[in-house]
C-alpha cells in the first residue's frame, strides 16, 4: 500500500473515480451478457396524478448510465496515467475530461448504431391498402360477419380478418383488393370489380 500513500490528493481522486467507473462498467457489461438491461430509464409524472407517464429515454438518450460510467472510467484512468508521468494538474484535468467526453460520445454513437440494427417486429396494416389478397375463409356480405384473407405483408405471410361492403358473399380462393384498414381487420372488395 505504499504506492497509494505516495499518491497526491488529485491522484487519489482520479483513482477512486476510475475504480468506481470501471466497476460499474463491468457490472453493466455482465448485465448485458446475461440479458438484463444495464441502462436506467428515468420515468416522470408530467400531469401530477401520481402515475408515471413517460420515459425520458426514448430510443437512445444522450444521457445514459453506460455513457456516464465510460466517462468516469476513461477520464479517471487517463488522469491517473498523466499524473504518474508528472504532467501538471491543470493539463491532466483538461485531458482527462476530454478523454472522458470522447469515451462518452463513442459509447453513445455505438449504442445508436446498435439500436438502428434492431427491427420492429410489428406489422403495419396501413401498408396493405391497395394490395391483393386471397380469401381463406368466405367473407359475408355487407359487413355482416368476418372472413379471413391471406397475403404477404412486409415480407411475411399474413392471415387476417376481413369484411366487405359488397352485396354478395365473397367465396374462398377469390382474389380481393384491400381498400381500407379498420383496427384489427381489413375491408376488401373483389379484384374483378376494379375494372
Amino acid at each position: 500500500m505504499s504506492w497509494f500513500e505516495r499518491m497526491s490528493g488529485l491522484e487519489i481522486a482520479y483513482f477512486i473515480i476510475a475504480c468506481i467507473g470501471t466497476v460499474l462498467l463491468l457490472v453493466q457489461i455482465v448485465m448485458m451478457i446475461i440479458g438484463a438491461d444495464g441502462d436506467a430509464d428515468l420515468d416522470t409524472d408530467t400531469d401530477g396524478d401520481g402515475a408515471l407517464d413517460s420515459h425520458t429515454d426514448t430510443g437512445i438518450s444522450l444521457f445514459t448510465m453506460k455513457g456516464l460510467t465510460a466517462f468516469f472510467a476513461i477520464g479517471g484512468w487517463t488522469g491517473v496515467v498523466l499524473l504518474s508521468y508528472g504532467i501538471k494538474a491543470a493539463i491532466s484535468v483538461s485531458v482527462s475530461v476530454a478523454a472522458g467526453l470522447v469515451a462518452y460520445v463513442v459509447v453513445w454513437l455505438i449504442l445508436r448504431a446498435v439500436l438502428k440494427l434492431q427491427e420492429d417486429g410489428t406489422q403495419d396494416y396501413g401498408t396493405a391498402v391497395g394490395k391483393t389478397a386471397t380469401v381463406y375463409v368466405g367473407i359475408p356480405p355487407k359487413r355482416s360477419g368476418r372472413g379471413k384473407i391471406t397475403l404477404t405483408l412486409q415480407g411475411r405471410y399474413t392471415e387476417a380478418d376481413a369484411v366487405t361492403d359488397e352485396e354478395e358473399k365473397i367465396p374462398v380462393d377469390e382474389t380481393v383488393e384491400i381498400v381500407e384498414t379498420a383496427g384489427d381487420f381489413f375491408v376488401v372488395k373483389r379484384k374483378s370489380n376494379n375494372g
